[in-house]
C-alpha cells in the first residue's frame, strides 16, 4: 500500500475495531509478512497498477494459504480508483479477490466497510472452517465430541456410543473422555479386571530372577561375578558402550560429546532461539514432468547411478544443486514405489519437489544433496542379496521414502547446540532426538498437508500405518546418540546367530523374523547415512570438506551467541580435518561397516574405506591439517 490518506483511514478503522493491522510497501515485503502473521484479510491497492501487478501479488498470497493449510479461505479485498465507467469485476474475482473497495479515504467509511466484512463474509468463512474441523472430528475421534460456539456455550452433545467403532485421530475439536457411555466404561473395567489377573513380568526380570536361583547354590566367586551382572543389567542402557575419555585424543572426544550427547552443559542468559518457519514453498524450477522429461545432460550424469562410484556431485553441478527429486525420481521407478503406492508419477513428483524444497541449500552438508547421496546408498544396499532376502517390498518402500525425508529442514547445527541454545524444536522435543523427531514429523505433514503431493493417499489404512511406523523408526535410527546400541543389538542378534547357523543353511528364520527385519532396516540407514568414508577418495574427500564447514559454522555461531562450544577442536583457524577424519572412522565407521560388511558382502566399501584411511593418515603423519597435500 501507498502510504496516503487511504492507507491511514484503513490503518485508523483497524485500530478502531482493535483488529492487528499490519502494513507492507512492497510485494516482497507483503509475502513474507504474510507468510509470517497468516492473515484473515488482506487488502492490496491497485490504485498504482504500473508499480506492481496486483492480481499476481494476490494468487501468490493465495498459493501460500493453500500450501501452509490445504484450503483457501482467505478474503482478499481489491482497493481500487473510481472508474468513469462502472468495469467488470469478473477478472479480480478470477484472480482470487473476494471483494472490490472503491477508494474512499474517509476514516468512518474505511470502519464501516470492516465491520461488514467482520460480521459478514469472513465470519462465513470461520463457520466454513469450523465445519471442516468438525466434519474432521466426527469421522476420525472415538470419543464424545462438545461444539461449543464464542461464549463456551455447548451447541452439540454427541456421545462416543454413536461413532465407537471410528479409530481415534489427532484432530480434537473439543474431545471429553469423561462422558463415555456405560458400555465402553464396562468394557475399560473388564479388561482391567484381565490385566491385573496376569502374571506381569518382564524379560530382563525373569534372567534376573534365574541368575538369584542360581547364585544361592553357587561357590563364593561364581556368586560375586554373578552379583557384577546383575550390576551390569540394572544399567539403562545395556547395548550402549560406557564412553570413557581419551586425554590424548580431543578430536574423539569432542565427536563422541557432539554427535552422541544432547549436549545440555548449560543455558547462556541470550539464548539462541530458531524462529518457528512454515514449510517452504516447492520451487518455481522447471522440473521433469516424468522420467522420460529429464534433460540429456541430467539423465547422463545418472546412467550409472546403479554403482556405488557413482558422483553425486556431478549431478549436483547438472541440475543446480537440486538432484534429489531427479535421482529419486529414477530410483523410486527402478524399485517400483509408485506402483506399491497406488499414487501417479506426478504425485511422487510433486512429493519429491515439496521434500527437496524444505532442504536448505545453504547448509554445506546438510543439503538436498546429502539426502540424495544417502539414497543412492540405500538403494545400492537393497539390492544386495542377503538384504533382500530378509526385506519385503514395504521394507523396501519405507526405506527409500525415509533415506529422502531424514534430513528434512536440517538447520546445520547438531541437536547439542539445538539444546544449549534453548531452540523451539528442542523445547518441543524435550532435548531427546530433536532434529530427527523434526525430520519425521515435517514429512507426513509435507505429504498430506495437499493431496497433490501426498504420496500415501491410496493406501489402504493398515498398510499406511505399517509405512508410517517403519519409516518414522529409519529416520530415529539415524540419531547418533543410540549408535552403538544399534551396532551391537545387530551383531547380537543377527551377524552371530547366522555366524552359528551358516553350516547348516537354515538362516531364513534369522533373515525375516519381524524384529530382526527392523535391525536390519535401521543398520541399513545407519551406513547409507554416514557412508562418506567408504565413498572412492574424491568423494570422500569432498564430503570431509562440507561437513567441516557446517561444525566450522556452527562452533562459529556458539563463540557469537555466547553459547557453549559443543565441539572445540572444530575451529576453522586450528582444525586438523585428517585427524578429525581419522577418529570418525576409528570411533564410528569401522566396526559398523565391519559388522554390515559381514552381513551383506560389501567388499569394494571396505576397500574405499581402507585406501580413504591410509589418505588421512598419511596427511596426519606430515602434519597437514588441510583436505589435501600442497601442490608439489
Amino acid at each position: 500500500a501507498k502510504e496516503d490518506s487511504q492507507n491511514n483511514g484503513f490503518c485508523w478503522a483497524c485500530e478502531k475495531a482493535n483488529f492487528r493491522c499490519n502494513v507492507a510497501r512492497t510485494p516482497e515485503a507483503a509475502l513474507e509478512c504474510f507468510k509470517e502473521k497468516h492473515h484473515d484479510l488482506v487488502i492490496i491497492d491497485h490504485r498504482h497498477s504500473r508499480y506492481f501487478d496486483a492480481e499476481s501479488l494476490c494468487r501468490e498470497v493465495l498459493l501460500i494459504y493453500f500450501y501452509l493449510n490445504g484450503f483457501v479461505d482467505l478474503f482478499g479485498v481489491c482497493c481500487c480508483r473510481p472508474d468513469r465507467e462502472e468495469a467488470s469485476v469478473m477478472p479480480l474475482i478470477k484472480s482470487g479477490f473476494n471483494r472490490r473497495y472503491v477508494e474512499n479515504a474517509n476514516m468512518m467509511a474505511c470502519y464501516n466497510e470492516l465491520l461488514q466484512l467482520e460480521r459478514g463474509e469472513v465470519l462465513a468463512q470461520f463457520k466454513l472452517r469450523a465445519c471442516n474441523a468438525i466434519f474432521t472430528a466426527l469421522e476420525q475421534s472415538q470419543e464424545a465430541i462438545e461444539i461449543t460456539n464464542e461464549d463456551q456455550v455447548i451447541q452439540v452433545d454427541i456421545q462416543s456410543s454413536k461413532h465407537k467403532d471410528r479409530r481415534k485421530g489427532s484432530l480434537d475439536v473439543r474431545s471429553t473422555t469423561s462422558r463415555g457411555s456405560d458400555g465402553s466404561s464396562q468394557r475399560r473395567h473388564s479388561s482391567m479386571a484381565r490385566i491385573h489377573s496376569m502374571t506381569i513380568e518382564a524379560p530382563i526380570t525373569k534372567v534376573i530372577n534365574i541368575i538369584n536361583a542360581a547364585q544361592e547354590s553357587s561357590p563364593m566367586p561364581v556368586a560375586e561375578a554373578l552379583d557384577r551382572v546383575l550390576e551390569i543389567l540394572r544399567t539403562t542402557e545395556l547395548y550402549s558402550p560406557q564412553l570413557g575419555t581419551k586425554e590424548e585424543d580431543p578430536h574423539t572426544n569432542d565427536l563422541v560429546g557432539g554427535l552422541m550427547t544432547d549436549g545440555l552443559r548449560r543455558l547462556s542468559g541470550n539464548e539462541y532461539i530458531f524462529a518457528a518457519k512454515q514449510p517452504h514453498l516447492p520451487s518455481h524450477l522447471a522440473m521433469p514432468l516424468s522420467l522420460n522429461d529429464i534433460p540429456p545432460h541430467v539423465a547422463q550424469t545418472m546412467e550409472n547411478e546403479d554403482s556405488w562410484d557413482f558422483d553425486i556431485f556431478n549431478l549436483e553441478t547438472a541440475c543446480l544443486k537440486r538432484p534429489l527429486t531427479y535421482l529419486g525420481l529414477k530410483i523410486f521407478s527402478r524399485f517400483g514405489v509408485c506402483e506399491f503406492l497406488s499414487c501417479p508419477e506426478a504425485t511422487l513428483r510433486s512429493w519429491l519437489q515439496g521434500i527437496e524444497a524444505n532442504y536448505h541449500s545453504t547448509n554445506s552438508y546438510h543439503n538436498s544433496s546429502h539426502a540424495a547421496d544417502v539414497l543412492h546408498a540405500t538403494a545400492y544396499f537393497l539390492c544386495k542379496e542377503r538384504v533382500k532376502q530378509s526385506l519385503e517390498q514395504i521394507d523396501e518402500v519405507a526405506a527409500l521414502i525415509a533415506a529422502t525425508v531424514h534430513d528434512v529442514d536440517h538447520p546445520g547445527r547438531t541437536n547439542s547446540f539445538l539444546c544449549n541454545a534453548g531452540s523451539e524444536l528442542a523445547i518441543l522435543y524435550n532435548d531427546t532426538a530433536v532434529l530427527e523427531s523434526h525430520h519425521a514429523a515435517l514429512a507426513f505433514q509435507i505429504t498430506t498437508r495437499d493431496d497433490k503431493c501426498n504420496i500415501f493417499r491410496n493406501m489402504e489404512r493398515n498398510e499406511y500405518r505399517t509405512l508410517r511406523q517403519a519409516i518414522i523408526d529409519m529416520v530415529l535410527a539415524t540419531e547418533m546418540t543410540k549408535h552403538f546400541e544399534h551396532v551391537n543389538k545387530f551383531v547380537n542378534s543377527i551377524n552371530k546367530p547366522l555366524a552359528a547357523l551358516e553350516e547348516n543353511g537354515s538362516v531364513k528364520g534369522i533373515l525375516t523374523s519381524p524384529d530382526n527385519r527392523i535391525l536390519v532396516k535401521r543398520m541399513l540407514i545407519k551406513c547409507a547415512d554416514i557412508s562418506n568414508p567408504c565413498r572412492p577418495l574424491e568423494l570422500c574427500i569432498e564430503w570431509a570438506g562440507r561437513i567441516s564447514e557446517e561444525y566450522f559454522a556452527q562452533t562459529d555461531e556458539e563463540k557469537r551467541q555466547s553459547l557453549p562450544v559443543v565441539m572445540p577442536v572444530f575451529d576453522r583457524n586450528t582444525c586438523s580435518i585428517p585427524k578429525s577424519q581419522i577418529s570418525f572412522i576409528d570411533y564410528f565407521i569401522t566396526d559398523m561397516f565391519d559388522a554390515w560388511d559381514a552381513f551383506a558382502d560389501l567388499p569394494n566399501l571396505m576397500q574405499h574405506l581402507d585406501n580413504n584411511f591410509k589418505y588421512w593418515k598419511g596427511l596426519d603423519e606430515r602434519k597437514l591439517h588441510s583436505l589435501r597435500p600442497p601442490p608439489e
